[in-house]
């Protein structure tokens, strides 16, 4: 693979909403994407979507569906009001048609237009959508495009290299890459990575955004760790965070914080930490973001949304245990050395886990979050490395099998057991010389990519098998 094969830090790190970036953002941009390209001079009749693959087969519980009338209604999964997402879908119902650009109005019914083929699938990626605009004419014009993790999207038609992006002072191909720079340069990863981004952009814009993402992350699991009942979709799977947030704080500190998430991390850091406070606090910072993601809420692709939940954690329970002081720089640097890790999963493996199962999202944020942690926690560069090496080997062979097409079951927990074996994986690679690991990262990134490739089909996201055949469910409430 070229070195100059480029990703931002902040391609690997988005704001969208759940449940599901390859499922509910990949789609949406798809969308938005096509209602860009469509023939501007020709009249639209009538608009159609068809789902393929594992968007076909678990694209209704993930939210495929309301994606593609969200993008087509002109929201963006940046800056849409959550709370106003029923009431956005309600619009559709009573016309029957849609409004695009250029003053043009087509029918589209939803119920009707929006496809979901569970029996077929296209050459191209598990998740693929094929989008048809029927014009004035009897033409019809036919786009098609793949879903390819982390809300990424390619087209049939895109003419993406390797050599694609912007030149790099520092490109890296390969972890060892990586390694090398950093070695040759005494730089840090974090700083590595900062001077890639400003290929991008300048560091005003940088810290702007690394900014932006912490406060989504951050908002998220406070919301999480204060809203109760049951999750939605008919599971009834009840939420647990904010149960587990009054237990950590006390009632009386718990409900001070309820109203801003900085006083709840102040009262965080003045809990009590012994061992299992320190694992419950772990644990229920993920649940609380991924069970906002089920909720359809705000949160940040890391690098997926079924597996948004183990970044923030594990950056949360590194600032829990620092004395309180300006956090800035810390958060930054986690962000960027996380980032960074993820772009040598998505270049020489996947991080889409209808392509590779749950190893490809689970595994790759836990081996995002154990590099950052180490770094911060004053690891080196190489030990950094070993530290994502070993979270990413221990979920080698995971599956994707969500009961009932929703990303809840495992999912939810999984993010929480993500979490504690980065923390597990950066203390390991901090307590040994790394020249001594047996295994690298690079060859940890192609097991990946071979086992991805050997897994059976029905355990990549498609609720064909595991968990989601042998938990008795009643579709009829799905």
């Amino acid at each position: 693979m070229s070195a100059h094969y480029s990703i931002s830090v902040f391609e690997m790190l988005k704001i969208g909403i759940g449940p599901s970036s390859s499922h509910t953002l990949g789609p949406w941009r798809a969308i938005q994407r096509f209602v860009q390209e469509l023939p501007g001079d020709s009249e639209i009749q009538r608009l159609r979507v068809e789902l393929f693959g594992s968007l076909g087969l678990t694209g209704k519980g993930h939210g495929t569906d309301m994606a593609v009338q969200l993008a087509l209604l002109g929201q963006d999964p940046e800056s849409i009001d959550t709370n106003r997402i029923g009431a956005l879908l309600e619009t559709l119902k009573p016309h029957g048609e849609i409004h695009l650009p250029h003053a043009r109005v087509c029918r589209f019914t939803p119920q009707q237009d929006i496809i979901f083929r569970a029996d077929s699938a296209l050459p191209g990626h598990a998740n693929a959508l094929r989008c048809h605009a029927e014009l004035a004419l009897g033409e019809v014009f036919t786009r098609t495009y793949y879903s390819v993790g982390g809300g990424f999207v390619v087209a049939d038609d895109d003419t993406h290299t390797s050599a694609s992006g912007p030149s790099l002072p520092y490109p890296c191909s390969r972890a060892t890459d990586l390694l090398e720079h950093c070695r040759s340069n005494a730089l840090s990863i974090a700083d590595m990575v900062r001077a890639n981004e400003r290929a991008w952009r300048d560091d005003a814009a940088i810290d702007a955004q690394l900014a932006q993402l912490w406060q989504v992350m951050l908002s998220a699991m406070h919301q999480g760790c204060y809203r109760q009942g049951e999750l939605p979709g008919g599971l009834h799977v009840v939420r647990r965070a904010a149960a587990m947030n009054q237990q950590l704080l006390g009632e009386a500190d718990s409900r001070a914080a309820a109203n801003s998430p900085q006083q709840w991390l102040q009262s965080l850091r003045r809990a009590h930490q012994d061992f299992g406070t320190t694992l419950r606090g772990l644990s229920m910072f993920a649940l609380a973001v991924n069970e906002e993601n089920a909720s359809f809420g705000r949160i940040v692709t890391a690098p997926t949304n079924g597996a948004a939940g183990v970044i923030p954690a594990v950056l949360m329970h590194l600032l829990c245990s620092q004395a309180a002081a300006d956090d800035t720089r810390l958060i930054e640097n986690f962000l960027l050395v996380a980032g960074e890790i993820g772009t040598h999963f998505k270049k020489g493996a996947t991080i889409s886990a209808a392509a590779g199962g749950c190893q490809a999202e689970i595994g790759v944020s836990s081996a995002m979050a154990a590099a950052a942690l180490t770094e911060a926690m004053g690891g080196s560069v190489a030990q950094a490395l070993v530290a994502a090496e070993i979270a990413m080997e221990h979920h080698l062979g995971m599956t994707c099998d969500p009961v009932a097409g929703l990303v809840q079951i495992p999912c939810i927990e999984r993010n929480a057991m993500g979490a504690i074996k980065a923390v597990n994986a950066a203390h390991l690679a901090l307590a040994r010389a790394p020249d001594e690991a047996r295994v690298s990262l690079d060859e940890v990134i192609r097991t990946l990519a071979d086992t991805a490739r050997d897994m059976h089909s029905k355990y990549k996201e498609t609720s064909q098998g595991g968990l989601a055949v042998n938990i008795a469910v009643n579709h009829t409430e799905c």
